[in-house]
């Protein structure tokens, strides 16, 4: 025989689920009233976090130790900034003018030749760099020239003379080669080789030590 609840019983279970979803629902609003409230404190309360975090760690300056970085202007070593290429005309000649007829050589030689200068930065040493109101200092060793040589593919002789009794003397062309060397050197020291090699090395070397974080670079002269 089928048993049935009492209807009193049904009544009670009914009042307390009304109750409890009542409690519920009670709670869920107090709970999204102190979201609401919570929210903008918690959000000014973040700014300020993230404002004091920036007081006490503000964003960190690098500058290299100048130092380290003669390392690395070292492993350039000699450093190349301009090359020339000249040509001069260089005659030579040898005897005595009384007896040129017969044992006398002379030739003209036409010079090609190629002068490279640039800096040696093997030369520099810690006290040639410093940091100082957060700009980098360089003191750049002075211009040198690195090659004056001819280009033996290109220099020839142009005309040549000699004596009925002589054969070419070795020795005047080795002379004439060797003072075209010399000549060419000069012509490119009087033309502002090692001016023009000092300004390129401080181009160049401006761009390379601004990539390794420096804002400003200032090159001083030698002495100063």
């Amino acid at each position: 025989m089928e048993r049935k609840l009492p209807l009193a019983l049904l009544l009670v279970l009914g009042l307390l689920a009304i109750f409890a979803w009542g409690v519920y629902q009670t709670v869920a609003v107090v709970r999204q009233t102190a979201q609401g409230a919570i929210g903008p404190v918690q959000g000014a309360m973040d700014e300020l976090g993230t404002q004091v975090a920036q007081i006490l760690h503000p964003t960190p300056t690098v500058i290299p130790d100048p130092v380290t970085i003669v390392h690395e202007v070292r492993s350039l070593a000699r450093l190349e900034t301009i090359q020339y290429s000249v040509e001069k005309v260089v005659t030579a000649d040898s005897g005595r003018e009384f007896l040129k007829v017969l044992f006398g050589d002379r030739l003209l030689l036409v010079a090609h030749g190629t002068v490279i200068a640039g800096v040696d930065l093997q030369k520099m040493g810690p006290e040639d760099l410093w940091v100082e109101d957060g700009a980098l200092y360089v003191r750049l060793p002075a211009a040198e020239i690195f090659v004056a040589t001819l280009d033996n593919e290109k220099s020839y002789i142009y005309d040549r003379q000699v004596g009925f009794l002589t054969r070419g003397d070795v020795d005047l062309e080795t002379a004439a080669r060797q003072a075209a060397e010399r000549a060419i050197r000069q012509s490119a020291l009087e033309d502002g080789i090692l001016e023009q090699a000092q300004r390129n090395a401080e181009s160049y070397m401006d761009r390379f030590l601004r990539s390794l974080g420096f804002p400003a670079v200032i090159f001083v002269e030698q002495g100063a």
